[in-house]
């Protein structure tokens, strides 16, 4: 397996990308990891998309998670199969706020909700914003994939795409 996820925030790519696992043996890098640097400083973007292909090279199966249109135009053409996990902004909103805490963005349970506000109003904001994170650059990366794709509108559809794939 060699696939990107991409989506909202909330739409389910980590979600995803942690059930694939239990059932394969496949790396996964979330694109958070490679975007920024000390904090909320984003890299350059060549450093990220240099990162990347690191991890693509280390591994013989992966996914690639993420919200970051720049950074995945950059990995592309490494990417066999393209998931577009797209539920809708009231779906991503509530599975924001059902969200477990991530220690590996968060150094609490406390600080990742003094947070929660201000994703949800960035989410709110998917179907209109025209920078990398929003639905129209989603929707034209997944447009212009040649490769295997898949549109995943509901929750309910995600485990039936992983049948699909084992």
């Amino acid at each position: 397996m060699k696939a990107i996820f991409i989506g909202n925030a909330g739409s389910g790519k980590s979600t995803l990308s942690r059930e694939v696992q239990l059932r394969q043996q496949v790396a996964v890098l979330s694109l958070d990891e490679v975007a920024f640097q000390n904090g909320a400083v984003r890299r350059p973007i060549e450093e990220s998309i240099a990162e990347v292909k690191r991890f693509i090279e280390k591994n013989k199966s992966w996914i690639i998670e993420g919200c970051y249109s720049d950074i995945i135009t950059g990995v592309l053409d490494y990417c066999e199969e393209l998931v577009f996990l797209n539920p809708g902004v009231d779906k991503c909103i509530a599975h924001c706020r059902a969200r477990p805490w991530e220690p590996e963005k968060f150094s609490s349970q406390e600080e990742q909700n003094q947070n929660l506000e201000k994703l949800i109003e960035w989410v709110r904001e998917y179907e209109t914003r025209s920078d990398e994170y929003g639905l129209a650059r989603h929707r034209a990366l997944y447009e212009s994939f040649k490769g295997r794709k898949f549109e995943l509108t509901e929750p309910s559809q995600y485990k039936n795409w992983i049948n699909t794939i084992i």
